[in-house]
């Protein structure tokens, strides 16, 4: 597959430690002093649609909210790829999913073609016309590469899974919870799919506990569910068949407008911790922030209970302040993270920027 460059500043990094006031936090980050977006739309990139047979400006509109994987010796970025249609809002474009590859996480070379897309398939009706959205992906112990993303057909967003033994190559298995009390969830809104990892022999897998792996998910409220073999879910309820929300917006804070997961969350010694994304209402929330402006929070749940909030941060450990952090699609600004790995020591945290383009952090692993 042919493969094109893009061109980089060079990085000079500074730390941000607002909010890092808790010991089981990860972090601190540090964003590059003069940075730059990693990832950034390219008008003149071009794709045969398997749909409409037609040659496609797939990344016209955007590159944002990226997922990241190790593989080998690279970090592989999964990025949403907006094709402009029109002068259509926000929801109103096609996405697809491209992929970019780096060997020091901050320089990148995109791939020509997107790596995942509608197709003339059995999820068609679930992901045509408005596309496949906000990767999150993780690796099991064995290999095997599983992605959660969002259906758009312009109807109701499901939350969906697909896997890959190579990366290239994906089987995908439709909504996570189609068989779960005989398709109950399938015309209620669902997206954001984080499934807990943790860190064996230097790298992030899908870890179980008490013998599944549980998954956070969910907007305006994080909600929970459970799986014995990644692709079949089951959220988790109340005894009366309700969805028990794990974490919630809070007015006063900087997330009370809503709550939704970030990347993966991480099993610690601590307890599972969650990088989430939060939004701002200003007349109940924080003043200075402003309205539906998306920052970072951190969770932190007990490892036993995946259901058990134990601590919160109270201020985010990371918010837009930069300009391609405050400018495009999403005026308000976002710091939206999806993507977290582990490399050479070093976690390094992508996140999109204004529904518009990919930025990045870094820490140190402690």
């Amino acid at each position: 597959m042919a493969i094109k460059k893009s061109f980089f500043l060079i990085f000079i990094f500074v730390s941000i430690t607002y909010g890092q006031k808790k010991d089981w936090m990860l972090g601190p980050f540090a964003r590059p002093d003069n940075a730059q977006p990693i990832l950034q739309k390219n008008p003149e990139s071009i794709f045969k649609d398997p749909i409409t047979q037609q040659m496609v400006h797939w990344e016209s509109m955007a590159t944002f909210n990226p997922a990241a994987i190790v593989k080998n010796d690279s970090i592989y970025v999964l990025y949403r790829a907006e094709e402009k249609l029109g002068e259509k809002e926000i929801g109103g474009h096609r996405s697809r999913i491209g992929v970019a590859t780096s060997s020091d996480g901050l320089t990148f070379s995109k791939w020509d073609k997107p790596l995942f897309y509608p197709n003339e398939d059995g999820q068609k009706q679930n992901e045509w016309p408005g596309g496949v959205e906000d990767p999150r992906i993780v690796q099991t112990e064995d290999g095997l590469y599983v992605l959660t993303y969002t259906q758009w057909n312009r109807k109701v967003p499901k939350l969906a899974v697909a896997t890959s033994q190579d990366l290239v190559h994906w089987d995908k298995h439709g909504p996570v919870f189609k068989n779960h009390k005989n398709g109950m969830y399938l015309d209620r809104e669902t997206k954001s799919g984080a499934i807990v990892t943790e860190i064996k022999n230097g790298k992030l897998v899908a870890a179980k506990i008490h013998g599944n792996y549980w998954m956070y998910y969910g907007v305006p409220h994080v909600w929970l569910a459970t799986s014995t073999d990644l692709i079949n879910w089951e959220p988790v309820e109340t005894h009366e068949g309700k969805l028990a929300p794990v974490l919630s917006p809070r007015p006063g804070y900087f997330d009370s407008w809503l709550v939704e997961a970030g990347p993966p969350p991480l099993l610690t010694k601590d307890g599972i911790v969650m990088l989430y994304n939060a939004g701002n209402s200003q007349n109940i929330g924080v003043k200075n922030l402003g309205n539906r402006i998306y920052t970072g929070g951190q969770a932190l749940f007990d490892a036993n209970e995946p259901w058990k909030l134990l601590d919160r941060t109270n201020e985010p450990f990371i918010k837009p302040e930069l300009p391609f952090e405050k400018s495009g699609q999403y005026k308000d600004g976002t710091t939206f993270l999806e993507g977290l790995v582990l490399y050479k020591g070093t976690w390094y945290l992508y996140y999109g920027t204004a529904d518009s383009m990919v930025g990045v952090v870094t820490a140190k692993q402690r």
